[in-house]
């Protein structure tokens, strides 16, 4: 695990993450293709782990039924994606943009959620699972027909 720093594009928003395992994952259900402009890339990191400077930027918007999504007020850069509610998977966790980080060259991809939504001729090198949209919404328990 390593102590990651990263800031968004205007540098109003910065963070020191702790404990980042070195790997990430890639999402192409329709709700992150419309925020991040395509594939989301993301990595996982425990809420009480990261540190922000510039709070008063960050903008959040309830994007599911399940979870949030956070940018620079402004900049507009996505910061991260949190799961709402206290029984809600992986509560606790921050999905941090990957793009954020000021230094990826130790990050590998681990995961790739929404694999059969990927935009055509995208491929990744993906260390781990690919799951499928109905895979996903299984293990989370999110019911079919939701947005990602």
């Amino acid at each position: 695990m390593a102590e990651k720093t990263g800031a968004c594009m205007c540098g109003a928003v910065r963070f020191t993450a702790r404990d980042v395992l070195r790997q990430y994952g890639a999402c192409h259900c329709e709700m992150c293709r419309r925020w991040a402009g395509g594939t989301y890339f993301g990595f996982r990191v425990d809420a009480a782990a990261i540190d922000w400077t510039g709070e008063v930027q960050i903008r959040t918007i309830q994007s599911s039924t399940w979870a949030e999504r956070a940018w620079c007020g402004r900049c507009g850069s996505a910061l991260y994606y949190r799961p709402v509610g206290d029984d809600a998977p992986d509560a606790g966790t921050l999905t941090v943009s990957l793009g954020l980080l000021d230094d990826i060259a130790d990050m590998r991809p681990s995961v790739e959620l929404f694999s059969d939504c990927r935009a055509p001729g995208l491929t990744l090198d993906v260390d781990g699972p690919r799951m499928t949209r109905a895979e996903v919404f299984q293990q989370f328990g999110i019911p079919e027909g939701s947005d990602g």
